[in-house]
This record gives C-alpha cells, structure tokens and sequence, in this order.
C-alpha cells in the first residue's frame, strides 16, 4: 500500500479553484520585461468570488459546500426575524442539487433603478447588493456583507430562482452566475402567497473534494437556526436515494421538522439532556438596550465545563466577542454581589472569579442589532462595543432579580462556584509542581518519553500510544529525527467527570501536558507547542476507539486550539496482512480487503491476519503501514464551528454519567460503524 495520505475527518484540505489569473497581481513579465498599468487586471462581476472562492465561504471543502446552504437559508431565517415567515423547506435532490423555499414576501420583482435590471438579477448577480444596508427592507439581519445569495450563485453550475409575489410566479435560470433566461412569469398564484424558491446545484469546478450533502450536518444546522428563532418551522427532507443495513431500498425519503416555541430556552434543555442540571428551571433574561434586543438562557449542571454560546442576529459566533464580554461581567459582578449580601461568601474568602460561577453552565447568548460589526465574512467574533453594555444591563438586572426570587438556587450555584475555587487552587499548586524545569525533566511515566532529536516544532511529531508492548514496537519503528513516543498506561482519565485538579493529579495527563509543552486552559499558548502533529495511535477495536474518545475529549475540553488549528490526527492501521506467493499488502477495512482478493484471486495458499493490536506488529510492520510518512493513513480531527455546540453535546452524550442519551446515540449511529469487534 504505497499511498500517502492525510484525510480529514471534516475536511480540511482546499482544493482550489480553476487556473486562473490573479486579480491585481503582478504578471509573468520574465517574457517582455515590461510592467505597464495594462499588467492589472480587473476582475468583473462574480469572477473575483470564482477566483477566490475561500475568501467568501471559507474553503471549498465540505464545510464551504454547506455553507451555500447556511447563506440561502440564511436570507429565509432574516424574512422570519422581519416577522413575514414562519415556514423554511430544505430539500436535497436526487442530483444533489438543494432548494430552499420560504412563505416570506418574497424578493421584488420590479426594477432596481439604480442598476436598471429587476430586482431578482440584482441579488443574485451583484456583490453586495441586498435589502440590508438601511434601505428599510430589514431592521436585522444575518448577512452583513450582502454577498450570500450572489456568492451561492458564482459557485453553482446552475441556480434557478423562483418568485410569488403579487399573483404570479416568476422564474430566473443563472449558470456560473451569468443569468441566462429573463425574469419571467411562468404561471399564476393566489395573490395571498408570497415567497421564494431557489435551487442551486455546486459547480465541480470550485468543489472538486465533494459535492455530496451530509443529512446529518445539515439536520444540525437547521435544528440550531430553528432554537434561535422562536415559532420558525425548519423542515429538512432528502430524496437521494438510500438502501438500509440490509441492502433494501428504502422506499420514504429522510425527513426532520423542526420547531421549538420555547426557543433558547429548549435549545439549553436539549444541549444539557446528557448532563444533571443543579436545578429544574432554565433561567431566561431578554430585553432591549440602546437598540439591541437581547435574549439569554441559561442552567448550571453537575459537570465541570462551560459551554456558552453565542449569536448575533441568529449567525454563530464561535469566538465570542463585545455580547459574552457583557454576558460573563453580569455573571461574575452579579454572583458576587448576592453572595456578599446575604452572607454565603464570607469576609475573608475571595471573591469568586467568573471562571468558578461559570463552572458546568451551559448557557446561550442571542442578540438582534440593526449594524452588527463582525470580524471578516465568516463572521467569527462580534466587535460592537454597545452590544457589551446592553447585555450586561439586561442580564445584571434580571439575574439579580431571578436570584432574590429562587434562593435555593443561588445558592446551589455559589456553593458549586466556591468548591470550584478551592479545586483551581488545588490545581494551581499541582500545575506548579509539575512545570518542567527543562525539555521534559519531570516525566517519570513507566515507559518513558522517547522524544525527538529536531528541535523546529513544525517538522516535529508525537504518537500517543498504549501499552508498554505497543509503544516498544512504535520506539523502535520510528524516525529517531522527528518521531517522538508516549507510551500511556491503560485509559486515561475521564475529564468529562472530573475537576482540574483531579486532572492535573492524573499521570499520564501530566505527562501528555508537560510533553506538548502549553500548558491547558487558561495559560494555554500554543506558541510553546513542542510538535505540530499530534497523533493518537490505538488499536483498531473497540477498547481503541475508546481510547480515542477519551484522548480526544481531554484535548477537547482543555486544548481546544490544537484541535481548530489542526495538529490533531488520528493514526489508521491496517486490519489485515495478506501474504501470496512472497508478496504482501495491507487493508484498511473489509472492503479493501475484498478487493485486493478480487485482484489477486481467492486462493487456498493465501495467507491473511487479522491484526488484533499493535502489539502484534513487529517494527517493520508498523513502520511501513502506520508511522512511514510516505505511506501511513493519517486522519485530522477537525471541529465543525458551524454547529460546535452539537460537538460539545456529543462529548457530553458519550462520556457523560447519564446512560439513556448515550444509548439513543449508539443505537442512531451504529449503522455506520463498518469493523466492529466484540
């Protein structure tokens, strides 16, 4: 299996877009060694986003190809928050192509004078263009830019558009964003339904990774945008065709509603149902502000991490910014007033710090504003300053007032905060002792560090291994250069049931973070990391998939970064060895293992083994097939920011104390798992 590869579990790999040109740059001139103001090019119309498609959508991967769905849907769910919407459709088509229909006004059909074409051709072939710049057709919105239904538009092969509005029903066809029909009436409506329908299918040309929709990311996405908007119904249906575990067609298509009139408030309880909450009411604050509504659930459980999300005008922002700025100071002064004033904090103990009050919170923070400022297209973090003071009024002054009214509930929190900050102090001292004074002077694990000779992190590497046995195959196998070894004893601690200084008391956690060279929480810096891969490597069973889940739950919870910057990945062994006639290939799964019968034939002189762990592979083995950079399979753990809070539920769901999610979880998605030993 001569084969390098580094696939991502949520792809992470841009693949471009076709040769062309660069706008604005500097051309060849080697040829004619001129250099004139004719050098410049000017791209027109759409062809920039064709040119630079990840500078609008991000990547062209399989995050960027939902994406298109999120911008489509987004200008329904802005019909819905100017109160003219209630329904949104999602359909995947048997092509693969996606429409989106909406019951909202509908995009006018008229001509846009300004530009002297209709006003449908506008929006979907001029960049920044749209009802969202204070012409009165939206008091909030998603879309900043007003570049989403034109940029949808440039990356499809096709996009057709359909309009009811005032009787009829219109129609434009575009194909890579240039319109090639005119806007025309193609039948009539009664003249009480209004709305609009669009279906695009994504150009192979911009998306050559895929052009395959997952059901199940959009199903989240689409679950999200319906917590967030109280009363909206989402309906996500897939007509593709699909066959069930047994090889039968199935003969209904795949279909999910969604709509919560509770709003933010069921959004906490579905995202706390893997967890004990400390009380039963979610607490619920909204208010207006200088012109900025703002709405806030939140509930306390048992466990020892936060989960706070955020929103401005229903867009995810997964870095925060000016509202949890204003959410976490409301938090903390709040907590802290109450806890003075009634005597559950005493005089000579410390304040407490936002972090304690916010231990095992999940919490979502939702604004509407008129002019949100968010950094870049991907609109990753709010810059607004009035956004802070207005959230921290409305929830300073509802918190306080909830408080007085639920005592006991107070003071469950400030008792589970004030137990948090004695364990951080516990912590603290533990981080302290356990600093290295050099490189790695302080790990003292049974089956030591075998650690590198580079020094240049970058071309750096680290497998996690486990077990004494598979760790001296994998000391052996690697390249002394830059592979380093940490062999772990045995599964690590659960951190989804523990504190940080229980964490910090672990050994072989201690080791992994005096070996990565950050540090965790806040003294995280990912500038110190000692190797830019981090690869987990287990065997390929049960036991090593949850070996997995444990590893990658820690690094979740307490080094998030590595993960979102992408120096997480997972090794793939191989599962069998064939052997014929003094020739010997490896497979990866079942399948492969099949085809390579098909191809060598299926004789009684084959010889095949089935690898049980690592410990069965001599060094050459596991070099060749699992550590050899020129031939491993290697696997980057990537986090889906788009519906990060799904993410943080399935680690709950999985490594939580409650038994029922996590069954419901196993049963939904064991059909996808392929190898399987028990």
């Amino acid at each position: 299996m001569a084969r390098e590869t580094d696939s991502s579990m949520d792809t992470v790999f841009d693949q471009g877009t076709p040769p062309l040109e660069e706008a604005g740059s500097l051309k060849d001139t080697s040829q004619t060694g001129s250099y004139t103001a004719d050098n410049i090019q000017i791209l027109e119309g759409l062809e920039a986003v064709r040119k630079r498609p990840g500078m609008y959508i991000g990547t062209t991967s399989s995050r960027g190809l939902h994406h298109l769905v999120y911008e489509i849907v987004d200008n329904s769910v802005d019909e819905a928050l100017a109160g003219y919407c209630s329904h949104i459709e999602v359909t995947v088509n048997p092509d693969e192509s996606v429409t989106v229909t909406d019951n909202g006004r509908g995009i006018p059909v008229g001509i846009n004078h300004k530009s002297g074409k209709n006003a449908v051709e506008v929006v979907f072939t001029i960049l920044h263009a749209g009802g969202k710049f204070g012409g009165g057709g939206y008091k909030v919105s998603g879309g900043l830019h007003g570049v989403g239904a034109s940029v949808v538009n440039a990356l499809s092969e096709w996009l057709e558009v359909r309009v009811s509005k005032d009787g009829h029903v219109y129609r434009q066809r575009y194909e890579r964003g240039i319109s090639r029909t005119p806007l025309e009436i193609i039948g009539d409506c009664p003249a009480e339904k209004t709305g609009t329908s669009v279906t695009f299918l994504p150009d192979p040309l911009i998306f050559k990774e895929t052009r395959i929709f997952d059901y199940d990311i959009l199903r989240q996405r689409l679950r999200e945008m319906a917590f967030l908007t109280k009363g909206l119904r989402i309906t996500l249906t897939d007509l593709r065709p699909r066959v069930d575990s047994e090889g039968r067609l199935e003969d209904k298509p795949r279909t999910h509603t969604f709509c919560y009139e509770g709003g933010i408030q069921e959004f906490v309880t579905y995202l706390n149902r893997g967890k004990k909450p400390l009380y039963d009411k979610v607490m619920y604050f909204e208010g207006t502000r200088n012109g900025v509504y703002v709405e806030v659930a939140m509930q306390h459980n048992d466990s020892y991490t936060d989960s706070e999300y955020c929103f401005v005008n229903n867009i995810n922002t997964p870095e925060g910014g000016m509202h949890l700025v204003g959410f976490r100071n409301a938090l903390t002064k709040t907590f802290n007033e109450y806890g003075r004033k009634n005597k559950i904090l005493k005089d000579s103990e410390p304040n407490l710090s936002g972090e304690d009050i916010r231990e095992g919170i999940t919490a979502i923070i939702s604004i509407k504003i008129e002019d949100p400022q968010f950094e870049g297209q991907t609109k990753q973090k709010l810059g607004n300053v009035e956004a802070r003071g207005a959230t921290d009024s409305v929830v300073s002054e509802q918190l306080r007032y909830f408080l007085e009214q639920n005592p006991s509930v107070a003071k469950t929190i400030i008792e589970k905060s004030v137990a948090s900050q004695r364990a951080r102090e516990a912590a603290r001292k533990a981080r302290e002792m356990s600093r290295r004074k050099s490189a790695l002077d302080s790990m003292s694990l049974p089956g030591k560090l075998a650690d590198c000779s580079e020094k240049d992190p970058s071309k750096c590497e680290i497998f996690l291994v486990e077990g004494d046995s598979a760790g001296g195959s994998a000391k052996s196998a690697r390249s002394r250069a830059t592979q380093a070894i940490l062999p772990l004893r045995g599964k690590i601690l659960n951190v989804e049931k523990a504190r940080e200084d229980r964490i910090y008391a672990n050994e072989e956690i201690r080791a992994m973070i005096t070996a990565f060279g950050t540090g965790i929480h806040d003294e995280f810096d990912i500038t110190k990391l000692r190797y830019h891969k981090i690869i987990i490597m287990t065997d390929a069973d049960v036991d090593g998939a949850h070996i997995d889940t444990l590893m990658l739950t820690f690094l979740y919870r307490f080094m998030p970064e590595l993960i979102k910057q992408g120096h997480v990945y997972l090794a793939m062994p191989p599962l069998y060895k064939l052997e014929k006639n003094r020739r010997v290939w490896y497979a990866y799964s079942d399948e492969e293992l099949s085809q390579i019968l098909n191809e060598v034939g299926r004789d009684q002189n084959n010889r095949i083994q089935r690898y049980k762990g690592l410990g069965e592979m001599d060094p050459e083995q596991l070099w060749e097939t699992t550590m050899d950079p020129e031939r491993r399979i290697l696997r980057r753990v990537q986090i889906n920011t788009e519906s990060e809070s799904e993410v943080d539920l399935i680690f709950t769901v999985l490594m939580g104390d409650k038994v029922e999610p996590r069954r419901e979880f196993i049963e939904e998605n064991a059909k996808f798992v392929r190898n399987l030993d028990i």
